[in-house]
């Protein structure tokens, strides 16, 4: 961490509302781009990502530095995303709820692999299709880089529940790019 953020940090926790802003500044447009691929939605991502804003100037005393300042408020912006998202009913919890099945512990190298070849766009327009819970689990996977352990305790659920809601998702993601090649 620079001496700079640092120094604004330190400020940040006496309540200067000059370096809160610059916080913000340098922060909010790679927030409110978490928010909005969570939410979908860009003035209530505008509205997830400021009350997260909030939320981490109120607890910035909690803040460690074992993570970078970046990650932990990206957490937390998640988090009130996922809140936002359930609170509105825009995925249904009982979606990471299903039957457990059994995972080959060698499908994330060869579906990085698979991913990686296919335009971002296409993934992108075929992710808008597929049901939110999936797309949540995929966005939180693939984009954020967070790992099964992280995204279970982000979920709330198991870490087996947690792989197999990612296997189906990936599935479910393969088959609709599988369809939209089909129809081009």
């Amino acid at each position: 961490m620079t001496d700079s953020l640092i120094e604004l940090l330190s400020r940040c926790r006496h309540q200067d509302s000059r370096a809160q802003t610059e916080i913000y500044r340098l922060y909010s447009r790679a927030m409110y781009n978490v928010a909005v691929r969570i939410v979908k939605d860009a003035h209530y991502a505008e509205d997830v990502m400021q009350e997260s804003f909030l939320k981490a100037f109120s607890k910035l005393n909690d803040y460690r530095q074992e993570v970078a300042f970046g990650a932990w408020l990206k957490r937390i912006v998640i988090n009130h995303s996922i809140d936002f998202c359930k609170r509105n009913k825009k995925f249904p919890t009982q979606d990471f709820e299903t039957t457990l099945i059994p995972v080959r512990d060698d499908a994330d190298a060869s579906d990085a692999e698979d991913f990686s070849k296919i335009k971002a766009v296409k993934v992108t327009q075929a992710m808008q299709s597929i049901r939110p819970a999936y797309q949540l689990i995929l966005n939180l996977y693939f984009i954020e880089g967070y790992d099964h352990e992280e995204i279970s305790e982000i979920l709330g659920i198991n870490y087996s529940n947690c792989r197999t809601t990612l296997s189906r998702a990936r599935e479910s993601l393969r088959k609709k790019l599988k369809e939209d090649e089909r129809e081009s």
